[in-house]
C-alpha cells in the first residue's frame, strides 16, 4: 500500500520516471504524449535543457531567502520581465506558489485597496457559473464549479455568479455573438445594480474559460462591454488567467486579444511550466499606489513567496519561449490542431462542439449532437475517455458538469509549445480511438 494520500485512493497511478520532450516515460517504459500539458502546465515539454540548467544555476548560488527580509536578483529581473510584456496600467507582481495562491492574493489586494481609499463598505464579489479560480476557500467560493465547491458550501464565503459567456449554450436563437455579449454584460450591470454598486469590490473572469468548460472563447466585444461596465461603478476586474494565460492562446496574456486590461491578472501553469511551483498576481499601478501612499503594508503572504529558485526557472521558460519564437508557433499549431480535430471528429454525432484558441483547445461531447443533450452523468464519460487514451498512451483532460456541475462531459487539450506536425496527428489518432472506445463501453 503506497503512503502517499492521493487525488484518488482508488485508483492505481503509474509511476512516471522520465520526461522527454512532450512525452512521459513510466517505470515499465511506457510512452504517453502529453496533450494536456499536465493541466495546463508543461508548456516547454518535461525536459528543455536551459531551464533546467537555470535552476542548476540558481540552486548553487541561492536556493531561497525569505522575503520578509531580502530581495533577490532573480525575482526582480523576472517581475521585470512581466511587467514590460504586461498589458496598460499593470506596474507590479506579486510572487506566490500557484494558482489557487495568485487568487487569493488578487481577492484580498482588492478588499485592501478599496479599505486604502476609503470604501470599506466594497466587499461583494461577482464571478460567473461554470468557472474556477482556485481550490483554496476563496478561491472555490468565487469560482462556479458546482461539482468542486459542493461539499465545502458551508464553508465558503457568499459570491454572486451571472452566466457564463458561452456560446455553444447560452447564444439564443437569431442572437448574434455580439449582441450575446452585450446582454451577459447587462446581465452583470444589473447584478451591480441589484446589490448596490456601492458595495461591489470585483467582477473575476477567465478570458478563456478552462477546466470547467473546456477552452470556451468570449463573445467578440464582450470583455470591452464588460470593462466599461466595471468602470462604471468603480468595480476592479480581476482577469484569471492561471490556465489560459503565459502563451496558452497565442499572446502572452490571453487578455491582450481581447483589446483591454485589467486591475488584477492571476498567472500560474505556463509561467514555471512545472519545472518549480510559481504563481504570480500582477497589479495595476492604481492599486499598487493606493497600497503604497496609504497603510504601506500588504496585509498577506506565504513563506515561499518569490521563491529564488521558482524565479529562476520562470524566467528561463519565458526567456526560452520569447528566444524561440513559440508564441507565433502556437498560434500555427492551434489552428492546425482545431483544423485536424475537425476533419476527425467534426461530423461525429456524439460531438456537439469544437472550439478554442491555440494550444488550449476543447471538444464538448453530448448523446445527441441536434438537441445538445448531455450524457446521463452516471456514465462518467469524461472519465472512461481519459482512461482510454492513458491505454493508448494519451494523456488528455477530460471533465464532467459542462453544462451545470452535473450534467455534461468534455475534453481539454493543452499541450507543449514545442510540438511539431507528427505530434499533432498522433494526439488527434490516439484521442479518436479513445473516444471510441469509451463510447462503446457505455
Amino acid at each position: 500500500m503506497s503512503h502517499v494520500f492521493h487525488r484518488s485512493l482508488t485508483q492505481s497511478y503509474p509511476t512516471a520516471v522520465k520526461g522527454d520532450g512532450p512525452y512521459l516515460i513510466d517505470s515499465a517504459g511506457r510512452r504517453y504524449l502529453d496533450a494536456s500539458g499536465g493541466a495546463a502546465v508543461s508548456c516547454l515539454g518535461h525536459s528543455d535543457p536551459q531551464v533546467i540548467e537555470a535552476i542548476r544555476r540558481q540552486v548553487g548560488q541561492l536556493a531561497y531567502a525569505h522575503t520578509s527580509f531580502f530581495t533577490t536578483e532573480v525575482m526582480e529581473e523576472l517581475a521585470d520581465f512581466l511587467v514590460a510584456r504586461a498589458p496598460e496600467g499593470i506596474e507590479s507582481v506579486y510572487f506566490v506558489s500557484g494558482g489557487s495562491e495568485a487568487v487569493e492574493a488578487a481577492l484580498k489586494l482588492a478588499r485592501q485597496y478599496f479599505i486604502e481609499i476609503g470604501q470599506p463598505q466594497r466587499k461583494h464579489l461577482i464571478a460567473r457559473r461554470q468557472s474556477y479560480h482556485g481550490n483554496t476557500l476563496g478561491a472555490l467560493a468565487t469560482g462556479g464549479n458546482e461539482w468542486r465547491r459542493k461539499q465545502f458550501e458551508p464553508l465558503l464565503i457568499g459570491v454572486s455568479h451571472v452566466s457564463p459567456c458561452y456560446a455553444y449554450r447560452e447564444q439564443r436563437q437569431g442572437e448574434t455573438p455580439h449582441a450575446m455579449g452585450l446582454r451577459l454584460a447587462a446581465e452583470l450591470e444589473a447584478e451591480i445594480l441589484r446589490l448596490g454598486a456601492e458595495n461591489i469590490m470585483a467582477f473575476v473572469a477567465e478570458p478563456v474559460v478552462g477546466a470547467t468548460l473546456g477552452a470556451v472563447t468570449a463573445a467578440p466585444g464582450y470583455f470591452k462591454a464588460i470593462r466599461q461596465v466595471c468602470d462604471r461603478y468603480g468595480v476592479l476586474l480581476i482577469l484569471d488567467e492561471v490556465m489560459c494565460g503565459m502563451g496558452r492562446t497565442g499572446s502572452l496574456f490571453a487578455v491582450e486579444q481581447e483589446g483591454i486590461s485589467a486591475d488584477l491578472i492571476t498567472i500560474a501553469k505556463g509561467l514555471g511550466a512545472g519545472f518549480q511551483p510559481i504563481g504570480a498576481t500582477l497589479v495595476s499601478n492604481k492599486i499598487r499606489d493606493a497600497i503604497a501612499n496609504g497603510s504601506g503594508f500588504f496585509q498577506h503572504g506565504h513563506t515561499y513567496i518569490g521563491h529564488a529558485t521558482a524565479c529562476a526557472a520562470a524566467l528561463a521558460v519565458q526567456k526560452t519561449i520569447e528566444e524561440r519564437g513559440l508564441l507565433a508557433r502556437v498560434n500555427v499549431l492551434g489552428q492546425a490542431l482545431q483544423e485536424r480535430l475537425i476533419d476527425a471528429l467534426g461530423s461525429h454525432p456524439n460531438v456537439g462542439d469544437i472550439r478554442g484558441r491555440g494550444l488550449f483547445q476543447g471538444i464538448e461531447l453530448v448523446a445527441d449532437r441536434f438537441s445538445k443533450k448531455p450524457f446521463d452523468p452516471a456514465l462518467k464519460l469524461h472519465a472512461k475517455i481519459k482512461q482510454a487514451a492513458m491505454a493508448e498512451g494519451l494523456m488528455c483532460y477530460p471533465m464532467g458538469g459542462t453544462v451545470d456541475g452535473q450534467y455534461g462531459d468534455h475534453i481539454l487539450l493543452a499541450p507543449p509549445f514545442i510540438l511539431d506536425e507528427s505530434h499533432l496527428d498522433e494526439i488527434v489518432s490516439k484521442l479518436t480511438t479513445g473516444i471510441h472506445r469509451a463510447l462503446t463501453c457505455l
